[in-house]
């Protein structure tokens, strides 16, 4: 069964339940390591640094910065893959330092792996989970 994915600021409150992974390239400024409650850091499924940058958070850029950054997570299957089987045990949670709750990349990645997780047959066979 499908479990909720939900985004929030790293730096906000944690709220409960599900299983919380910063989906981000760079750890956020201004948190030591022990200090947030983490239990993952997937930083290679964050957009490429050079896409990173490209896009600043503008939101201008929003739809081209969405469609160059599937086309980077077409590339990316097993971790696609390992998000989709964490998926299926427990609600995700993609934390992210952004301050634009609405154009970011843990909210494109939640577009782009519900969209996934509807297409018949999104999981191969042998699929590593996280």
């Amino acid at each position: 069964m499908l479990e909720m994915i939900r985004t929030e600021r790293v730096y906000s409150a944690p709220a409960s339940g599900g299983f919380r992974i910063l989906v981000d390239r760079l750890w956020p400024r201004g948190l030591a390591k022990d200090e947030t409650r983490i239990d993952l850091w997937m930083k290679d499924i964050a957009p490429s640094n050079e896409l990173r940058k490209w896009f600043g958070h503008d939101p201008g850029k929003w739809e081209e910065f969405k469609e160059r950054f599937f086309r980077e997570l077409d590339l990316r299957a097993e971790l696609v893959d390992q998000l989709i089987s964490k998926a299926e045990e427990s609600d995700l949670i993609f934390l992210y330092a952004a301050k634009d709750a609405e154009h970011n990349n843990a909210v494109a990645l939640k577009e782009y792996l519900e969209a996934r997780m509807k297409m018949p047959g999104s999981l191969p066979l042998d699929h590593h989970s996280i």
